[in-house]
């Protein structure tokens, strides 16, 4: 069924058709966020530099948008750059924001042919004007696609994120907007970068890492995580898949009990 399903929903000609036997199409998870690590490693290994390894990143990420939007995932949140990544030295910073400047220049043609939607979270004062503008422009020329959304987190850091709420409510509090007892899980929300979207059903880590570096943390308290040794030049396809076969073989409680 899922042969026939691929068939007929994209032109992908590069699809791994081996290994989608055990995926549910009925199960797929809506929201999946990666935390997309290792270029730098990959690149060491390949004997090239840093800067080589993110944009081998770039091309793996066009590859998981196809793959993600093919087997029916509605949401694709993934972490570009942190608030963190500032340390960095200053030649990868400046490359970092050039390939992403190129990125919104190079893929939104056949991003919109694919109805992806754009958007971003983070905070975006900080960034190179030129690269907002490209933010805009893409928010702009996919604002009517209805297909898979790619959220993407630049300049982002999830602590950041929740402070920055914090502060919104408590001067419409000040303000007398609203009062203490009207706070709640939604109207927080409603004051984080993600609001509207539904929290990440899966939370993908590659480069063998095990923590959660600061991503959605807020949104992340009932995602089920998946992690790999492989780093995300490397990832592929076939990766993706087997992250969401191992989602759909997760009981998922929300701190509740079996319900078998």
């Amino acid at each position: 069924m899922l042969k026939n399903f691929f068939a007929k929903r994209i032109k992908i000609k590069d699809i791994p058709l081996a290994a989608t036997d055990n995926i549910d199409l009925s199960n797929v998870p809506k929201h999946v966020a990666i935390i997309m690590d290792g270029n730098g490693r990959w690149a060491k290994q390949q004997g090239k530099i840093r800067t080589f390894g993110h944009s081998a990143g770039a091309q793996t990420l066009r590859s998981i948008v196809k793959i993600a939007d093919v087997v029916g995932v509605k949401i694709l949140s993934v972490y570009a750059f942190s608030t963190e990544n500032w340390k960095r030295p200053v030649t990868e910073v400046n490359f970092i924001m050039e390939l992403l400047s190129d990125y919104l220049t190079a893929e939104l043609d056949e991003l919109n042919e694919y109805n992806v939607k754009m958007r971003f979270m983070g905070d975006k004062d900080a960034l190179p004007p030129a690269i907002q503008k490209k933010m805009e422009h893409a928010i702009k020329i996919t604002a009517d696609n209805t297909g898979l959304i790619l959220n993407v987190a630049i300049n982002y850091g999830g602590q950041d994120e929740i402070l920055r709420a914090v502060r919104k409510i408590a001067s419409k509090v000040q303000q007398g907007e609203i009062k203490p007892e009207a706070i709640d899980k939604k109207l927080f929300e409603d004051n984080l970068y993600s609001r509207q979207l539904p929290p990440p059903d899966l939370l993908i880590r590659t480069g063998g890492d095990l923590r959660v570096s600061n991503f959605m943390l807020w949104q992340i308290a009932y995602a089920e995580i998946w992690t790999c040794q492989t780093y995300w030049p490397a990832f592929t396809q076939e990766n993706f898949l087997e992250a969401i076969a191992s989602y759909q073989q997760r009981d998922r409680r929300y701190g509740g009990l079996n319900k078998k």
